[in-house]
């Protein structure tokens, strides 16, 4: 494997469909078919993931040992000693100041929320991840950063609902691989994530119960919340309540009933019941707030 295919794999562009969460205030903006917002949209993805797959540089290496005990993540190219760790961080380092001069372009705001994501990140990978609870309320925060950037790339106002209901299902994706993890690696659960000693199969089952419940009802309140039905001037975006909790419920059967949720990008990508269902929910959602009388929300420029 050549230096660059060992770097281009650590980088993990499998994992950059998390990434495309900065589409969401463009797309609820009512600017999805313009150029200009697009293109603006496009860049923020870019850059985000860029600096994802900087993180993911720097996490291979600070988990080299780790890794090197897991059945899957031993074959990650700075486990196996295909891509040197010198060579991952001097790499990690160059894409991350590219992404982040990169990110100038699209203002100030976007600036801070991209430098708030790599350190929020980087502060993750070397204490964050070690410290129970705190460790997925940080990855939770990183897709609220996500959704924050992509509605600041536009100069547009995300609601603070969707702000809210992104925090809970990023929550309930974490806790859901936590309990992945603790399973499926039994006794050697601690050896290769140290905070799982912390985590018990019980009190995961009774985190991911409050979140699960906390996320319905918060994209509830969402859909149905005066502001939401003001700015679009339809109620019918709580139509799509429904494919909300089949997704949710469906992620819940493949965790606990096929031992799935390790990586939910994976899960999403190759259960086809689920990806039907996210794609019918946002081409629903879309339906919804492009048909509606409402008009777009103005660019903040």
């Amino acid at each position: 494997m050549t230096f660059l295919r060992a770097a281009f794999v650590s980088l993990r562009p499998h994992q950059w469909t998390k990434n495309l969460l900065v589409f969401a205030a463009l797309a609820l903006s009512k600017h999805l078919f313009e150029a200009g917002p697009f293109l603006e949209t496009l860049l923020a993805f870019a850059v985000f993931c860029g600096l994802s797959g900087a993180v993911y540089l720097v996490n291979d290496v600070a988990d080299l040992e780790r890794d090197r005990l897991h059945p899957q993540k031993k074959l990650r190219p700075v486990a196996s000693g295909r891509l040197r760790p010198q060579a991952a961080l001097l790499s990690a380092g160059v894409l991350g100041a590219s992404c982040l001069l990169a990110s100038a372009g699209l203002g100030r705001a976007f600036v801070g929320c991209a430098a708030a994501y790599l350190v929020l990140n980087l502060a993750y990978s070397f204490h964050l991840k070690n410290t129970v609870i705190l460790d997925v309320i940080a990855i939770s925060l990183g897709f609220v950063l996500r959704a924050v950037a992509g509605a600041v790339a536009i100069s547009v106002r995300i609601s603070d609902w969707l702000l809210v209901c992104t925090f809970l299902l990023a929550l309930f994706l974490a806790l859901s691989k936590r309990r992945h993890e603790l399973v499926s690696l039994s006794g050697g659960a601690s050896d290769h994530r140290a905070i799982l000693a912390e985590y018990s199969p019980y009190l995961l089952d009774q985190m991911v119960a409050v979140v699960t419940a906390s996320c319905l009802m918060g994209y509830c309140f969402y859909t149905l919340a005066p502001e939401t039905v003001e700015k679009y001037r339809t109620d019918r975006l709580s139509w799509t309540i429904p494919f909300v909790l089949y997704g949710i419920f469906r992620y819940l059967y493949l965790v606990h009933r096929k031992e799935q949720g390790g990586s939910p990008t994976d899960v999403l990508l190759t259960d086809w019941p689920l990806l039907l269902d996210v794609a019918l929910w946002a081409t629903a959602i879309v339906a919804i707030v492009y048909t509606a009388a409402g008009p777009p929300v103005p660019l903040g420029r």
